[in-house]
């Protein structure tokens, strides 16, 4: 990344979008200056300049929600930046996991169905509540496999014999139990998102 073709503005500032890593989501618009995009390179992690306090602000600092950079790149013009993160945290300080959650949230991007589905199989895991489908499947990795080949094989049948309808939803159900499935191995979609990548030709 050469910073020369950064067009910083008459203030010295840049707006620098902040995108998930793994989910792809929007979770905050902030600025850089010069010093605050060199300083997120030297450490890895997001520093921004505050224009309320004309200072410099490493993002998670006080509350230990650092974002750690995969990858800057900046538009076009030159004159915005992406930061693409892994997050510890929520990246509002209102506790919320973007800032972007007030307006127009129902219904959700279809991009959002995935990483929501993922983080609930997730906190699933983490507390196993009883009476839970998902406990269960979690709990026998031979069980949710099979339900994996089940689910596959009425995704052919429909795709066959019924409707678009039936094909998305017996199609949703396969997603569904091989996240779980990936869970249990302490995989996620992402993972096999990073095998596709690695098959893509120039």
């Amino acid at each position: 990344m050469d910073d020369s073709q950064i067009a910083f503005d008459e203030r010295g500032l840049v707006p620098c979008i902040v995108q998930d890593w793994q989910s792809g989501e929007v979770l905050t618009l902030a600025y850089m200056n010069a010093e605050s995009l060199a300083l997120t390179r030297q450490t890895g992690e997001i520093h921004f300049f505050s224009r309320s306090r004309q200072a410099l602000w490493h993002k998670g600092a006080s509350s230990g929600h650092v974002q750690r950079v995969r990858s800057i790149r900046y538009d076009c013009d030159g004159d915005a930046l992406l930061a693409i993160v892994e997050p510890t945290g929520p990246a509002c300080h209102t506790g919320e996991r973007t800032c972007f959650h007030r307006g127009e949230l129902d219904p959700a991007a279809p991009h959002e169905a995935l990483p929501t589905l993922e983080r609930t199989i997730a906190q699933r895991a983490q507390t196993l509540p009883d009476g839970s489908y998902t406990t269960t499947l979690l709990n026998d990795q031979a069980l949710a496999g099979a339900k994996v080949q089940e689910e596959a094989e009425e995704v052919v049948r429909a795709a066959r014999e019924e409707s678009d309808a039936r094909v998305a939803e017996e199609a949703a159900d396969v997603v569904y139990h091989l996240a779980v499935l990936l869970r249990g191995r302490g995989l996620s979609l992402a993972d096999a998102e990073r095998v596709l990548d690695g098959r893509r030709k120039p």
